[in-house]
């Protein structure tokens, strides 16, 4: 079956937060691996990438996917039209959210999906280049997938402090030369993880839609990678 269009923000605005998350990375869990954001860059399709992974890791790119992973914590989505209720400017709404998650959290503990490795794609844009690293800075933004529980929006938690795409020598003047006349360069940013138990999922609604639900599970980051199909002029800009 077709994956469904995926919704990406818009990237210069995603910049902007991006900047500050990864100037201002959140505390790590004691004793847990730095995990290094300094990654090569990988000449794959991210359908190829992802049918490497290992079997149990889990992939989170495709509504249905998505959908049974969620099933398996949760049960059911939530009754959206009750929540929302008259709106955001309904009296009952933001307790009706809290009330929402708060019993999902509790119903949620111990079970053993929370501790189930994850895979889940954001989109990433090149920009400046680290002559110490020849490595290129990545602007991150989030992908919301619509599934029938409502919009999914991954949230990575525990952010490398730097985020560097290293391009190998038969593509760095061809990428270099595509920023410099001003192109924007996408690349596929995969995050491997796990739930943070204390807070996994995030119930809310969709500030760009009336009504929409929105989940928000939470990602404690593990391992990063990034993704660009060479094109066939890379060898020839050399």
């Amino acid at each position: 079956m077709r994956a469904p269009r995926l919704v990406r923000a818009p990237m210069r605005w995603c910049a902007c937060i991006l900047f500050c998350l990864v100037l201002i990375p959140a505390e790590r869990a004691v004793g847990a691996e730095e995990v290094s954001g300094v990654r090569p860059l990988q000449h794959l399709s991210l359908s190829a990438f992802l049918a490497t992974l290992p079997p149990h890791i889990q992939v989170l790119h495709e509504a249905a996917a998505m959908e049974s992973f969620l099933a398996a914590l949760d049960g059911t989505p939530p009754d959206w039209s009750a929540m929302y209720g008259h709106g955001h400017h309904d009296p009952g709404h933001d307790d009706r959210l809290f009330s929402l998650n708060r019993a999902r959290d509790a119903e949620r503990e111990g079970n053993p999906v929370l501790q189930t490795p994850l895979a889940f794609v954001w989109s990433g844009e090149l920009s400046r280049l680290d002559p110490d690293t020849g490595g290129y800075s990545v602007a991150l933004g989030p992908v919301f997938t619509p599934t029938a529980w409502g919009q999914v929006r991954f949230k990575p938690v525990d952010l490398p402090g730097e985020l560097l795409v290293v391009p190998g020598v038969a593509c760095a003047r061809h990428i270099r030369h595509v920023l410099e006349q001003g192109k924007p360069l996408e690349i596929a940013v995969v995050f491997i993880g796990r739930l943070v138990p204390e807070e996994s999922l995030v119930y809310d609604f969709s500030h760009d839609q009336e009504g929409l639900g929105l989940i928000m599970p939470f990602v404690r980051v593990e391992q990063v990678h990034y993704l660009w199909e060479q094109p066939a002029g890379c060898e020839a800009s050399q």
